[in-house]
């Protein structure tokens, strides 16, 4: 692969130290080698996938029918169907990005699995199914996806303890991810004191557009419309000072001089929902050292193409922006629980579509 192929932008965000990871996973990707191609030339870390996702790329193609008849004339139930054809694509995506895991030293490289969201608000069941797809990818570069609930957190601690690499996702609070930082670092002390390797990586997924159409609707109905479309970042760099407060401060010194690697924060759902704001946005407003992005294709693909790295914005101070929208009656706390309780149903819903779609078609196969 040339030097001229590569995307500069893209290299440069990677440079700054905010990692270029993909929303999406499907067979497509894989099989006509997009994937690796956005790896050499995009300077692509990682993927995450969650049930929208796996929704959109199984029942959204032709490309899984014949494993899905394959699966279906075994007997497979629906979700045995799913986990079948998620975990092929899981492992294929691993071994994609096995050589960023290898050169990073496993700093990147990795493939996000969700465990289901039916479990969300259940320690016992997600650590059960985070260890089961645990081993079944079988994969050094895996990271197990566990939502930031209040059942979650225990399950989180519990899960680095045993030595899974772990996506901590919904996170739309900073109160909720200063408790995902202190459950990252127990674990890590109970690892040090244990005497097991500290070599396990995670990072915690900080969602960002999702706050802006939940506080721009409020503050429209406020009849306020200078402060649109700037919650989102401002929360998000909320998060980044308590990262660095933790992550760069006294806290975390001790595991620091252990070899324990920081927890990164991960920026998700940064895909503009306003079509009035530049695609981008939350990409070159949210560069650091440290970070990781996770953008849908069109976010990786408008990012390669327009915006560049202005210095590591994510740290910009958010204070000013976040007493403005306070003074505009914009609860943050009340905004942040609300998402969290609708991020949960917004994977509940697909998942439910997706086994209900696999059901139809395993019907419409096995004719009973």
């Amino acid at each position: 692969m040339s030097a001229t192929a590569v995307n500069e932008r893209l290299a440069a965000l990677t440079a700054a130290g905010t990692s270029i990871w993909l929303d999406q996973l499907s067979r497509g990707l894989l099989e006509t080698g997009e994937l690796a191609r956005m790896v050499q030339e995009e300077s692509l870390r990682g993927v995450t996938s969650n049930p929208a996702i796996f929704e959109k790329s199984i029942l959204g193609s032709a490309d899984y029918d014949p494993e899905l008849k394959a699966l279906a004339d075994e007997g497979k139930t629906a979700r045995e169907i799913y986990r079948s054809m998620a975990l092929h694509d899981v492992q294929a995506a691993c071994d994609v990005l096995r050589p960023v895991y290898d050169a990073t030293g496993g700093i990147d490289g990795y493939v996000s699995w969700e465990v289901a969201p039916r479990l969300a608000h259940d320690t016992a069941g997600t650590l059960e199914q985070g260890r089961m797809y645990w081993d079944l990818v079988d994969r050094p570069n895996l990271m197990i996806k566990i939502p930031a609930t209040e059942e979650g957190m225990p399950a989180i601690e519990e899960a680095l303890f045993d030595g899974l690499n772990i996506n901590v996702t919904l996170l739309f609070s900073v109160a909720a991810y200063e408790q995902v930082m202190e459950a990252y670092i127990r674990a890590m002390e109970r690892r040090l004191e244990a005497g097991k390797p500290l070599d396990r990586h995670s990072v915690a997924s900080f969602f960002v557009s999702r706050v802006d159409t939940e506080v721009d609707k409020r503050l429209e109905g406020l009849g306020n419309t200078e402060l649109l479309g700037t919650a989102g970042l401002a929360n998000a760099r909320a998060a980044y000072k308590a990262f660095e407060r933790i992550f760069y401060g006294e806290r975390f010194a001790a595991l620091k001089a252990a070899g324990c690697p920081v927890q990164r924060p991960l920026w998700a759902s940064t895909g503009v929902k306003n079509p009035n704001y530049s695609p981008t946005l939350y990409v070159w407003g949210l560069v650091g050292p440290d970070t990781v992005n996770t953008m849908p294709m069109p976010v990786v693909k408008a990012a390669g193409s327009q915006g560049e790295v202005t210095g590591p914005t994510a740290a910009d101070d958010p204070t000013a922006d976040l007493k403005a929208l306070a003074d505009a009656g914009i609860d943050m706390d009340d905004v942040t629980d609300k998402l969290l309780r609708d991020g949960i149903e917004a994977f509940m819903v697909p998942m439910q579509k997706l086994l209900d779609g696999i059901e139809t078609k395993r019907v419409e196969i096995t004719g009973g």
